[in-house]
């Protein structure tokens, strides 16, 4: 299948390289000429502009934007859209609000254009991994672009089949689920982001007790000097609270068990407030969340163990590189701790 890609960052480059490895056709967009030139060389087809990566695809067109969230997102879609027909489709695959996909597929959709968003996660570990999608958009086009999907997702793998899934049918086990309507994708994701900052948050502070065990405040029979990468990696096999970023977690303390170059700066990239907005809205306690989020915000006064130890699980799962104080939230090279 033909498909048009926008943004060629951290995920948007290997998803390229995914579609390609799965058989599809993949024209390719970025402000930088030298990563057009990098994916081109691997056999996607360049472009030069918005405009001529649209004219390159063949009607029904499929254009994928993968580009940060906000202005860029925003500046995108409109310009895709003014060189666009009925029948294309725009994919924001990005972290967009999801009041932002309702009204632009709302305005899109006034030009027969079908909007769609799709609330990807896989980090940098995707390309090989597979990416969870969480999609919202109209049934037509979801379905016409399914082997986009179908290729992009992990697939079943040797994940062991939830009793009774076999009488439900669809394609949730693959690694991909359509949602609902325009929005519905983003704001499953939305709300998947805010749950792993309380999984992470939880880790971080169990650690960080963990670490604090030799403290002199303690009587010294009751001090433990404890192997914090032997304690990750056991809890890998067979524990309840095993997961992928427990996995990570053991990875980063297996390299460096003081984790001495994160600063602990933990930026949050929005979809944990929009999550605490949406609780807000309807009325939902979410007391973990919020608070996940409010650490978020200390991390970036003072710096504790916990807090290193979720800048080294955004580090391994997503490539984030930690932004210092007075950095304005722009990635920075991480400094040292003394």
């Amino acid at each position: 299948m033909q498909l048009g890609m926008v943004g060629l960052g951290r995920m948007g480059a290997n998803m390229t390289r995914r579609l390609m490895r799965g058989g599809h056709q993949l024209v390719v967009s970025d402000l930088s000429a030298d990563a057009v030139k990098q994916l081109a060389g691997e056999g996607a087809g360049g472009s030069s502009s918005l405009e001529d990566l649209v004219a390159k695809l063949t009607p029904p067109r499929a254009v994928w934007v993968m580009v940060p969230s906000g202005g860029a997102t925003e500046q995108t879609v409109q310009k895709l859209a003014q060189h666009m027909q009925a029948g294309d489709a725009i994919i924001d695959g990005g972290n967009s609000y999801f009041k932002d996909d309702v009204r632009r597929a709302g305005e899109v959709n006034g030009k027969g254009i079908h909007y769609i968003d799709v609330g990807t996660s896989g980090g940098v570990w995707g390309i090989d991994r597979g990416y969870c999608m969480m999609i919202g958009g109209p049934d037509e086009a979801v379905q016409r672009l399914d082997p986009i999907f179908k290729t992009l997702a992990p697939g079943k793998g040797d994940i062991p089949r939830t009793p009774g899934r076999e009488k439900l049918g669809g394609t949730a086990e693959e690694g991909y689920i359509h949602c609902g309507p325009s929005g519905s994708g983003h704001f499953v994701k939305m709300v998947h982001n805010g749950i792993e900052y309380g999984i992470m948050q939880a880790y971080a502070e169990g650690f960080d007790i963990f670490k604090n065990a030799t403290s002199k405040e303690l009587p010294e029979n009751i001090r433990y000097d404890l192997n914090l990468p032997n304690i990750a990696e056991v809890w890998r096999r067979g524990s309840v609270v095993s997961s992928w970023l427990l996995d990570l977690t053991a990875m980063a303390l297996t390299e460096n068990p003081t984790l001495s170059e994160y600063e602990g700066y933990v930026q949050d990239s929005g979809e944990g407030r929009w999550t605490i907005q949406a609780a807000i809205e309807e009325a939902v306690p979410a007391e973990v969340l919020t608070a996940a989020l409010y650490v978020r915000f200390r991390s970036r006064q003072q710096h504790t163990f916990a807090e290193k130890m979720l800048s080294a699980m955004r580090q391994k799962f997503g490539g984030h590189v930690e932004a210092g104080e007075g950095a304005g939230g722009a990635a920075t090279k991480i400094k040292k701790t003394a």
